[in-house]
């Protein structure tokens, strides 16, 4: 029987340069990045190593929609979801349908909500609502002033069952922690779920609130992070040779993925195709990359394989690109192992140089980059790449937005504790 074919419809960016498709696209093609100091109340930031991030401020869930009951609480990670989910439903064309006698849900123009689902990658879950709740619990000195609502607001999967409260969804819900590879884990889930069950559409992604001070803390303590404090806008700087960590951010990117069938009935626009992946396992170490580079590279070719790409035909790959030594040296081994000489004709521009890091996030956001490459046939910058390092000497498009026709291209996801996830995007060809 041949495979259902998966196509990408919506796109919901939530970051900090930008939310919303156009607003998103923008910001790319101007090269353009909001990387800034933070601030914790309470916390004196100078006992921080790492004082700056990626943050989407004055930030207000009632911006873009309706307030319901349960908002107030409600953490971070899941407000960015509804808003991302929001974003591409409308982009999708999906009509969100206000529900009578529920304030603030909504009901989908869609005629059966079991054929619609909810897969949702996370990495660090609520911490938010967490660490209030636990606040609480240490200056208050009782389990009775913590929120009944506070557990089910701390749990991973609240950020997909909150999407679905809200929109009415009622078919496969459920989140994905893999680190940094959540969200590609999330959107290959999607694509087999689509291929093999009875949803007709599901609603994935990632999203990410991860800049409180345990997370930051606890990324400080591995020493993972920039320490450019005094000049934020130039710190995150994948392959360059004096990159010295990655930029925290936040936000979320989320996808609408549908059967073709489906979406060509009802005359919804069409991205790309997703066509393949691949994912496996360093088991190598809990925080390191194999520098060998050999699972990495391996899910770049089981995901040319499911989609039956030769390594010649990709036209361009969005890397995982996180401006660290170690992930930048490695990824670009990984690229020249699967395409060998190849790998020298192949744009590869990193996303996070303009975001930052957005962790269980990232593989959302530079998933709806790298459709909006194929359907606009415009290339994004790496920015910050001033001194080239003679371990990362790839083409990593510097020089500001490039054209060119791409047909096939690759995501790349390289989380925490060598979990790979590698998305293989195309062209739609009716």
């Amino acid at each position: 029987m041949q495979k259902k074919r998966v196509v990408i419809t919506g796109l919901g960016p939530v970051t900090s340069i930008g939310i919303g498709r156009e607003s998103y696209w923008e910001a790319l093609m101007e090269g353009k990045t909001r990387v800034g100091p933070i601030e914790f109340p309470n916390f004196d930031m100078e006992q921080f190593r790492t004082r700056i991030g990626a943050q989407i401020k004055e930030f207000s869930l009632q911006d873009y929609l309706p307030f319901h009951k349960g908002d107030r609480y409600m953490g971070r990670t899941s407000q960015f979801a509804l808003v991302g989910a929001k974003f591409a439903l409308e982009d999708a064309g999906i009509e969100l349908l206000p529900r009578e006698g529920v304030e603030g849900r909504y009901a989908l123009n869609h005629s059966d909500p079991y054929k619609i689902g909810a897969i949702m990658g996370v990495a660090t879950e609520n911490m938010d609502v967490r660490d209030n709740s636990y606040d609480i619990l240490v200056k208050q000195g009782s389990p009775r002033r913590i929120s009944p609502f506070a557990l089910p607001n701390v749990y991973t999967s609240s950020v997909a069952t909150n999407v679905t409260e809200r929109f009415g969804i009622h078919g496969t819900t459920y989140v994905i922690s893999s680190a940094c590879a959540s969200a590609s884990h999330a959107i290959a889930a999607s694509y087999n779920r689509l291929q093999n069950g009875p949803e007709e559409m599901i609603v994935t992604g990632g999203s990410e609130a991860c800049i409180t001070p345990l997370t930051f803390g606890g990324f400080i303590a591995l020493r993972a992070m920039s320490t450019r404090n005094d000049d934020p806008q130039k710190a995150c700087r994948p392959f360059d040779l004096h990159r010295d960590g990655f930029v925290m951010a936040e936000g979320a990117g989320i996808i609408i993925m549908e059967e073709l069938n489906h979406a060509l009935n009802r005359g919804a626009p069409i991205y790309a195709e997703l066509i393949g992946s691949g994912m496996t396992a360093d088991a190598f170490h809990i925080a390191e990359p194999d520098p060998e580079a050999t699972s990495l590279g391996k899910a770049m070719e089981q995901a040319l394989a499911m989609g039956g790409v030769a390594p010649e035909a990709v036209d361009y790959i969005n890397p995982h690109g996180t401006s660290t030594k170690l992930n930048d040296a490695t990824e670009t081994k990984a690229i020249k192992r699967v395409f060998g000489d190849y790998a020298y004709q192949i744009p590869v521009s990193a996303t996070k140089s303009m975001v930052g890091h957005l962790l269980g996030a990232a593989g959302g956001v530079e998933a709806i980059a790298t459709v909006l490459t194929i359907s606009r046939g415009v290339i994004h910058p790496t920015i910050n790449y001033e001194f080239p390092d003679p371990e990362c000497d790839l083409d990593y498009v510097p020089d500001g937005p490039r054209e060119k026709q791409v047909r096939t291209a690759l995501s790349i996801s390289a989380g925490f504790g060598g979990v790979n996830c590698v998305l293989l995007f195309k062209a739609f060809e009716p």
